[in-house]
């Protein structure tokens, strides 16, 4: 897997690529239980409560994706789906600076945050939060959007949190 610097080694045929594709079908196709539990007839309070756990998982599951299929297969995948949109990604080669960085971690953490915290929220406090599908869509839009905030050396800090191997080398304490 040795590739040169700044190339993006093709993923179309590796398995990484193919279970990548799973777990997004696996995410969307989740959905589907929904309406199944609702036409079966199951008490809305369990509907309710499967939609909460779909929402937060789906996240994690579009963090596992990202993972598996490697800064690589993601920009693919990318390329694929949203071709007129990868031209405003940054490159490995460019410097995002420090406030577009903090932006960006704000963008990638509080829709996980806020997902996380949802339950909670409604059981201490019932009412205090709007349930608006605008505002769900919102936050993974963001969460999104982040990826592209934050930059291209962003996809290999990501990816070094599932090696076990993986070191930190700060260039900028030296």
């Amino acid at each position: 897997m040795s590739t040169a610097p700044g190339s993006v080694e093709h993923h179309s045929a590796g398995w990484r690529f193919k279970v990548g594709i799973g777990i997004i079908c696996l995410m969307l196709g989740s959905w589907l239980l929904v309406p199944v539990a609702a036409a079966v007839g199951v008490p809305g309070s369990r509907i309710a409560a499967l939609t909460g756990v779909l929402f937060i998982s789906n996240k994690v599951l579009l963090i596992l994706v990202i993972a598996v299929m490697g800064k690589s297969g993601f920009q693919q995948l990318k390329r694929k789906m949203f071709g007129y949109v990868s031209g405003l990604a940054p490159t490995m080669e460019s410097e995002v600076g420090p406030i577009r960085h903090r932006i960006g971690v704000v963008m990638f953490f509080l829709p996980l945050i806020s997902s996380f915290l949802e339950p909670y929220v409604d059981s201490l406090w019932p009412g205090l939060r709007p349930n608006l599908w605008q505002a769900q869509m919102l936050g993974d839009v963001m969460f999104i959007g982040s990826f592209f905030v934050l930059g291209g050396n962003f996809w290999e800090k990501l990816r070094a949190l599932f090696i076990r191997t993986a070191r930190v080398a700060n260039t900028a304490a030296g």
